[in-house]
């Protein structure tokens, strides 16, 4: 693996780049909250050689929408199940939207005239 290729990591949101401590620390949380949205099955970490979590950017981000549904009152189960539905609605929307582009763009081209 070249440096240049270590380097693309950084810009990658799924790269297990954070360990436990440093991701709560991130988050203002503490590492039981994690450990918990982890049992809810919100996040699941990936282990390092050692066994150790690692979360990414994006799990972190997850976990963020969670912790500030938590501070609302919301209950860590409920919240899980929030930020959960959220994301498919989120990726629902987007694939919509790509397909919409795609229907456009074939209504867009001229069609090629048949032979009959």
């Amino acid at each position: 693996m070249t440096a240049d290729d270590s380097f693309g990591r950084l810009d990658d949101d799924d790269y297990p780049a954070y360990t436990m401590g440093r991701a709560a620390e991130i988050l203002g949380t503490t590492p039981a909250f994690l450990r918990a949205v982890g049992r809810a099955r919100l996040i699941t970490p990936l282990r390092s050689e050692g066994g150790h979590r690692r979360y990414s950017r994006y799990q972190l981000r997850i976990a963020a929408r969670a912790r500030e549904l938590v501070d609302q009152g919301t209950p860590i189960e409920a919240a899980c199940r929030i930020v959960i539905l959220e994301d498919q609605l989120e990726e629902a929307q987007r694939l919509n939207e790509g397909r919409r582009a795609e229907v456009h763009r074939a209504g867009a081209e001229p069609r090629p005239m048949s032979d009959a």
